[in-house]
């Protein structure tokens, strides 16, 4: 799979964009199910993505489907990207599918004069050793023995080059938090 072919998001027809949200939705409905729990919310993220400054990136396999997605947000100025979202089909995940996407926005980001991508990365199911807990009054000796529980994301971005740099508590709500990666992809000057 990690063949996939990529496309930017504004190629896509209505047909593929619609199943293109079937894969946005089947991506988070295991562990994160409010995050797009209509195909119609995921339509509204893909539109929000097409504005002007975004990145967006999609992968079709053999037979033209797509098969994950990336997206990125410029923020501070333009100088970083925050990484939202990136979903692969359940049946597609472990096969590189996010690792082509992930290296495919690195090299638009740097060439795009971009320094550093971020990733919020939620923890609303407790699948790290942050959630369900309560990470103060130091949330920073947490995040220094954060440990995967259950398949959180966390994991993968680590494997992409990402950091820790920082934890939210509470973001989504008591004992949820949003766990701060980030990836320098410009070269120093």
């Amino acid at each position: 799979m990690s063949k996939a072919h990529l496309v930017d998001l504004s190629v896509l027809d209505a047909g593929q964009r619609f199943d293109l949200a079937q894969v946005l939705v089947a991506a988070f409905a295991a562990d994160y199910p409010e995050a797009w729990p209509t195909v119609e919310s995921a339509l509204e993220e893909l539109d929000i993505l097409e504005h002007e400054g975004a990145a967006a990136l999609v992968a079709f396999d053999s037979v033209g489907l797509p098969v994950g997605f990336i997206g990125a947000l410029p923020m501070y100025d333009g100088n970083v990207w925050e990484v939202h979202p990136l979903a692969v089909r359940p049946d597609s995940q472990r096969q590189g599918v996010g690792a082509r996407l992930m290296a495919a926005l690195e090299s638009r980001a740097a060439q795009s004069g971009v320094s550093t991508l971020y990733v919020a990365s939620d923890d609303e199911a407790g699948t790290t050793s942050l959630g369900g807990v309560d990470v103060y009054p130091d949330p920073l000796a947490h995040l220094m023995a954060l440990e995967n529980r259950r398949g959180h994301p966390f994991t993968f971005y680590r494997k992409q080059g990402f950091v820790l740099v920082g934890v939210i508590p509470d973001a989504n709500g008591f004992g949820k938090p949003d766990i701060l990666m980030a990836k320098r992809v410009a070269r120093r000057a």
